[in-house]
């Protein structure tokens, strides 16, 4: 669906952008007004609202971002825009949109607690997307399953990083000495750009609690073993575990992988 401006105008650019809720229509009329709408994939609106965006350049005062008075500031496709607050229509979502916003609150309550992992470690910061955005992207598509009422997490395929440095090879996690979570691997290090300083970055979380537990340097990857603490809460709870190793300047990362679960003693 393509809401059109209410402004007589000749000219206009259409921008089609897919969200995580569905595609995103945008008139950019002659860069100055922005309308659009989101929709589903089978065109079943979700949002519609009307927006006014003029671009500018960096005056007096410089660049913001942020709300002030009817206005918000912000940076889109690099360059920085003036738009005005949405008017959010006033409808009652269909059982469709329904489904689709838990989908989305559900990945989004799940990585949230992620997020200084997330923000260092998967993708790149270059684009449109930032490393959350991209984390968003994927784990909606490819790491949830719909268990009537809820979606679930299917954390053999939750990923906390992405990237092409060598990974953790041979990992096995264990949990003996209490509130401590161990874990074992092989020395990898001369594979691809892997090194023996590469860090261990090992994240935990705990389903029942919703807790979450991660640590941005547990050890080297030439220790071949390494141990996290976990608050007491979690003693006699299973835990999920996710690793990986980035590099000492913090540069280059592995994709990560699933250690496993593990009950906490």
């Amino acid at each position: 669906m393509l809401v059109k401006s209410r402004q007589s105008t000749s000219k206009y650019v259409k921008t089609r952008q897919r969200t995580s809720l569905g595609l995103n229509y945008i008139l950019d009329v002659g860069g100055v007004a922005l309308y659009g709408c989101n929709v589903t994939s089978k065109g079943c609106l979700i949002n519609l609202f009307l927006i006014y965006m003029g671009t500018y350049n960096k005056g007096i005062l410089g660049a913001f971002s942020g709300k002030v008075g009817p206005v918000v500031g912000a940076s889109w496709r690099g360059k920085e825009v003036l738009r005005s607050l949405p008017r959010r229509a006033n409808r009652t979502a269909t059982p469709n949109q329904a489904l689709q916003r838990l989908k989305f609150s559900t990945v989004t309550s799940f990585l949230n607690p992620f997020y200084p992992v997330l923000s260092r470690y998967y993708g790149n910061n270059t684009g449109e997307k930032t490393r959350l955005n991209q984390a968003m992207s994927y784990h909606i598509k490819e790491a949830m399953v719909y268990n009537e009422p809820v979606f679930d997490m299917v954390y053999n395929k939750v990923l906390i990083a992405k990237g092409d440095l060598t990974g953790i090879q041979a990992g096995v996690i264990s949990s003996t000495d209490p509130s401590t979570v161990s874990i074992v691997w092989s020395d990898n290090s001369g594979e691809g750009e892997a090194k023996p300083t590469d860090k261990l970055v090992i994240a935990l979380y705990e389903p029942t609690l919703k807790s979450t537990v991660y640590s941005l340097s547990v050890a080297v990857r030439s220790a071949l073993t390494g141990a996290i603490l976990v608050p007491t809460s979690l003693t006699g709870l299973t835990v999920e575990v996710w690793g990986t190793f980035v590099s000492v300047d913090d540069k280059k990362y592995a994709t990560s992988v699933y250690l496993g679960s593990v009950l906490v003693a």
